[in-house]
């Protein structure tokens, strides 16, 4: 795992504070994990990458549950039942929350966020749904491809 720079730590501290949670060693670590990461990762991965550091599992999962429940973290459910977290990223203004699509490869497994492409849905009136929040794309990705 990197290093993360000091001024991103007080960042990440900040962040923490203004969300009203307590500044820990393990929430700066889950966060500061969740930055580096490239897509949303479920709790085994993040568990399994920061055990060197010396975090158990339930004290990474009541964390990523804790840090979701502040609104620093987004978590979402593939459709193969595991709860996967990433950090919620900024809009143009800085604001957390932006929505974006993933994508999952149907022969590696391995999920990527697709910040930079836009899926416009339009449901008819008639089929009652009122707005998506959440997109997936399957396919294969080009390592598989």
């Amino acid at each position: 795992m990197k290093t993360v720079p000091t001024s991103q730590l007080e960042r990440l501290r900040g962040q923490i504070r203004k969300a009203g949670l307590r500044c820990t060693t393990a929430r700066v670590a889950v966060l500061g994990h969740l930055i580096e990461a490239r897509g949303p990762k479920t709790h085994a991965e993040v568990s399994d990458d920061l055990a060197d550091r010396g975090f158990d599992r339930a004290t990474i999962y009541r964390n990523l549950t804790e840090l979701t429940e502040a609104g620093l973290v987004s978590r979402v459910e593939l459709g193969d039942h595991v709860w996967r977290f990433e950090l919620k990223r900024g809009d143009a203004k800085g604001k957390h929350g932006k929505d974006h699509p993933h994508f999952l490869c149907t022969s590696c497994g391995e999920v990527s966020c697709l910040d930079d492409v836009n899926v416009a849905i339009s449901p008819k009136r008639s089929s009652g749904i009122r707005a998506v929040t959440e997109v997936l794309l399957k396919g294969q990705c080009g390592k598989c491809g």
